[in-house]
């Protein structure tokens, strides 16, 4: 990213082109067929604005991906015990909900998998290292099952699939985890 120093102004352009972002991502479904062109129309703003916090749009999905990273992978150092797991997964879905607008659109793409490839890798390491016991190969299947289970449940929430809420899926993967993992 180009702007180091980020004050509000800055942190609210970035929010408005992320929000056009998603909206051309939902639009147009497809990542390459977004333009700067139509999201700084859309977002209200100049080029240079857009070019001053991003060098392209990949780097847009890039900022988008990596902020939801930072979500999932920060809190997970407060995972000491089996007793941590509730707050970990509140966190997680506060931050969902708080931006719900822009998952609505961006999971509809069809260049989810990009996304999620890079959480799912991520999240089995991280999983790994906080179980990181003797036994770990035994439970290679359930760490893979749990974290597709779970992103795939966030996906269809947001494209609108299952008629649940986001609380109700949290406390689901609260249980399954204990489940599985104590």
């Amino acid at each position: 990213m180009k702007v180091k120093g980020i004050n509000a102004s800055s942190r609210k352009t970035k929010e408005l082109i992320k929000k056009a972002f998603a909206e051309e991502i939902e639009e147009k479904s497809e990542l390459k067929r977004v333009t700067i062109t139509t999201l700084v129309q859309k977002a209200g703003i100049t080029r240079g604005a857009f070019y001053s916090h991003y060098d392209n749009i990949y780097d847009v999905a890039k900022d988008i991906q990596n902020e939801t990273i930072d979500v999932l992978f920060s809190n997970m150092k407060n995972l000491t015990s089996i007793n941590d797991v509730n707050e970990y997964f509140d966190n997680v879905m506060n931050y969902f909900k708080n931006n719900r607008e822009i998952y609505f659109m961006l999971l509809k793409s069809d260049d989810v998998l990009m996304f999620t490839e890079r959480i799912t890798r991520l999240m089995q390491k991280n999983i790994y290292d906080y179980l990181d016991n003797e036994h770990i190969e035994n439970l290679a299947l359930n760490i893979t099952f749990f974290i597709d289970g779970c992103i795939n449940l966030v996906i269809r929430y947001f494209r609108k699939q299952i008629d649940v809420s986001l609380d109700d899926i949290c406390e689901y993967m609260k249980k399954t985890f204990i489940k599985v993992f104590s």
